[in-house]
């Protein structure tokens, strides 16, 4: 028997390319007609992902949302053919994603530790923002009706998060929430520096609470959470404070979401004015920890492609065990997952 279409909200990750394993859980859930998406909020990679969805249901419902997320991948692997961020022949030989070794990458980490993005890229040279210039229509977005979308940034002046709605959506909008302060110079959106929306809401969840019918909230995190022993080099440091510093906001969204759910189940808080939120959590730690910070910059078409089918076997594989979940309970265990933390 075919089982009744059910609504849920996004809320997606950055993680540069390590977006492209998002784009595999999206079109595992557009191509299953028992999931329907009501609203996203994203951030970088995540806020790309959610304009491009938006602007394929305008053109032509599901099917060409799952079209314009491939045609955009595709645009951005593309653009990166001739880039000096190239994994070496080594690592094209034993399969490693990484570009740990890439001379180029190394080049560039060097320079973006000494010199500010207004020294290294005074003309603010930015091959995403023509991407989603030319592959987004942006009319399309702000008149979506079919569901609804929030993008994060972050104000540079009060480090405070910025919501965009969907109705005022722009390419600097979007820009905004993937503008890494290392790589380029804050976004300017009426007259106010924005940087990453990772630093304050990756992805934010509150835009949902009293915008949704759905309390379901599905989370699709890229940014792995635990790591097992200190690192050692800097390189690793940098690398592990990054992915702390880029689950902060969300751990402590989760956090008060558990919060108030015990204040509700233990009738301490009217749930005629809180809403006991649902909470579910696509997890790609364990495919994703191995490759390595620096593969979120490898846009090589298989790679992308490897992540986009990890992606939509690990979205299959939620569908399957927690369909009936949705609705009725949480599907991850944030009690246990704050246990013995204060």
């Amino acid at each position: 028997m075919a089982k009744p279409p059910k609504k849920i909200s996004l809320a997606l990750q950055g993680g540069g390319a390590h977006g492209a394993f998002t784009w595999g859980v999206l079109d595992a859930l557009l191509d299953d007609p028992c999931i329907e998406i009501e609203a996203i909020s994203g951030t970088s990679a995540g806020a790309m992902n959610a304009v491009v969805l938006a602007d394929g249901l305008v053109q032509g419902g599901r099917e060409a949302g799952r079209e314009k997320l491939e045609t955009f991948w595709r645009a951005v692997s593309q653009s990166a053919r001739f880039s000096i961020l190239q994994r070496t022949p080594w690592d094209r030989l034993s399969g490693n994603w990484s570009l740990d070794y890439s001379p180029g990458h190394v080049y560039f980490d060097l320079m973006t530790r000494f010199f500010s993005p207004s020294q290294f890229n005074p003309m603010k040279y930015n091959p995403l923002r023509d991407i989603i210039v030319e592959q987004v229509d942006f009319d399309n977005v702000c008149g979506c009706d079919q569901m609804k979308v929030f993008v994060a940034a972050t104000n540079a002046e009060t480090g405070r998060v910025k919501i965009f709605d969907r109705a005022e959506l722009t390419p600097d909008m979007v820009m905004a929430s993937a503008c890494l302060p290392f790589l380029f110079e804050a976004v300017e959106v009426d007259g106010v520096p924005y940087w990453d929306g990772g630093y304050s809401g990756n992805p934010p969840l509150f835009p949902f609470y009293h915008t949704t019918e759905s309390r379901d909230i599905l989370i699709v995190q890229v940014n792995p959470v635990e790591r097992e022993g200190s690192p050692t080099s800097a390189q690793e440091i940098l690398n592990r404070t990054n992915e702390i510093t880029f689950n902060a906001s969300l751990l402590k969204e989760l956090r008060a979401l558990a919060f108030v759910k015990r204040l509700i189940h233990e009738g301490h808080l009217d749930p005629k004015n809180y809403r006991d939120m649902l909470v579910h959590i696509i997890d790609s730690q364990d495919l994703l920890k191995p490759l390595g910070a620096s593969s979120k910059l490898n846009a090589e078409w298989d790679f992308l492609c490897h992540l986009r089918d990890l992606g939509r076997k690990r979205a299959q594989d939620w569908i399957e065990q927690h369909y009936d979940d949705i609705g009725k309970q949480d599907s991850v265990d944030l009690r246990a997952m704050f246990e013995g933390t204060h």
